[in-house]
């Protein structure tokens, strides 16, 4: 009986030395991934330097950024800037003009008040000059795209995302966005 109860402590003990065992070798491996994983980002950066690919930070350790070749920088444009009201409200740009570069990203600004003590519902019709100019004008986005519910003494900043289009014929040095703010339908009913 003592010989069975000194057999199942070594073989205990066995099963606890080889769990022990097991465990650290675990430890030492979880470690040793966590260790490359970490260390993958500098070997990454490292190894694309070296072969002159997916460069995203300079020398300077500024992010550089890629340039857009769309963008037709020999050329500036001068758009001008117009809002007409038609109705119970104030609408106007918040600047008058902005230089631009035929292919580059610009924003702009329209504001809107409704000076009514009721909530009125409107749309915004653009209009272009010279009219050659209005195929090579293209909306990103605009407040124009949909129906405008103002709410009574509602004060609003609309932006108006844009680019010309570089095969804007050469002559064409300023253009005029105008857009004309109006009513439409009849008494807004309450929204719940």
């Amino acid at each position: 009986m003592q010989a069975e109860t000194n057999a199942g402590r070594h073989e205990d003990s066995g099963r606890l030395r080889l769990n022990r065992t097991t465990l650290i070798k675990l430890i030492v491996v979880a470690g040793i991934m966590f260790g490359f994983g970490y260390a993958l980002v500098p070997i990454y950066r490292q190894v694309c330097e070296a072969l002159g690919i997916n460069v995203l930070t300079q020398k300077d350790g500024t992010v550089a950024r890629p340039a857009n070749t769309q963008v037709d920088l020999a050329r500036t444009i001068t758009v001008e800037l117009d809002g007409n009201a038609q109705g119970p409200w104030r609408f106007r740009p918040t600047q008058r003009s902005i230089d631009v570069h035929p292919g580059e990203m610009a924003t702009v600004v329209y504001e809107v008040v409704n000076t009514q003590g009721r909530t009125v519902k409107a749309q915004a019709i653009p209009s272009y000059a010279p009219q050659s100019a209005a195929p090579h004008f293209k909306k990103v986005e605009c407040f124009c795209f949909k129906e405008q519910v103002l709410k009574p003494h509602e004060a609003r900043q609309m932006p108006v995302v844009f680019f010309i289009d570089p095969k804007l014929p050469r002559e064409v040095k300023n253009i005029t966005l105008s857009y004309t703010f109006f009513e439409i339908g009849g008494a807004v009913t309450a929204q719940k």
